[in-house]
C-alpha cells in the first residue's frame, strides 16, 4: 500500500509542477483568419506601447503592452477601412482565466473611429504586472471606471452580435 501511495504522490507533485511552470498564455479565436496563441515572448515581437491609468487610490501607473488592434490585424480581423456595413456588429469578448468577461465592439479598438487607446499590458511602471493581476491585463486609457481593465486575460474572441 505505501508503494502506490509513493507513486500517487510523485504523480500528483509532477502534474503540479508541470501546471506552475506553464507559460500564460491569451488565445485569439472566432471570426479572425489567424488564429493566434501569444505568450510573453510573442507579445514582446509587437511594437510596444504606454498607456498612463490611475488606481484605484488615484496614483497614476504607467502601463505597457501592445495595442489590441494591432494583435486583432495580425489574426485577421476586419479593421480599419474594411470596418463598416455588417462587420460593425463584431465584438470582442474577452476572458479572463476566472471567467470574467468584458466586450468592446469592434469600432472602440480602431483608429478610424476613437483615439483612445487600449492595450494588453504586460507591464506597470516597467516591472512585469504583480501575479493578483497578470500576467497579461487589459488597460483602457480615460475610461471613468477600470471596470474593464480586466486582469489575467486568457482569450479574445470576436464574434458577431446576433
Amino acid at each position: 500500500m505505501k508503494k502506490y501511495t509513493l507513486i500517487l504522490l510523485l504523480l500528483i507533485a509532477g502534474l503540479t509542477t508541470q501546471a506552475q511552470t506553464k507559460e500564460a498564455v491569451v488565445k485569439i479565436t472566432g471570426e479572425v483568419t489567424n488564429p493566434l496563441t501569444i505568450g510573453p515572448a510573442e507579445l514582446q515581437q509587437y511594437k510596444q506601447t504606454t498607456v498612463t491609468r490611475k488606481d484605484k487610490d488615484g496614483k497614476a501607473h504607467i502601463y505597457s503592452g501592445v495595442i489590441v488592434s494591432e494583435i486583432l490585424t495580425k489574426a485577421g480581423v476586419t479593421l480599419g477601412a474594411d470596418l463598416h456595413g455588417k462587420n460593425l456588429a463584431k465584438y470582442l469578448l474577452v476572458e479572463a482565466g476566472d471567467g470574467y468577461q468584458v466586450l468592446f465592439a469592434l469600432a472602440e479598438l480602431d483608429k478610424g473611429f476613437t483615439d483612445r487607446v487600449i492595450i494588453l499590458a504586460d507591464k506597470i511602471d516597467g516591472q512585469p504586472l504583480a501575479p493578483a493581476d497578470g500576467p497579461f491585463r487589459i488597460i483602457v486609457q480615460d475610461e471613468k471606471k477600470p471596470a474593464r481593465c480586466i486582469k489575467h486575460v486568457t482569450g479574445m474572441k470576436v464574434m458577431f452580435a446576433k
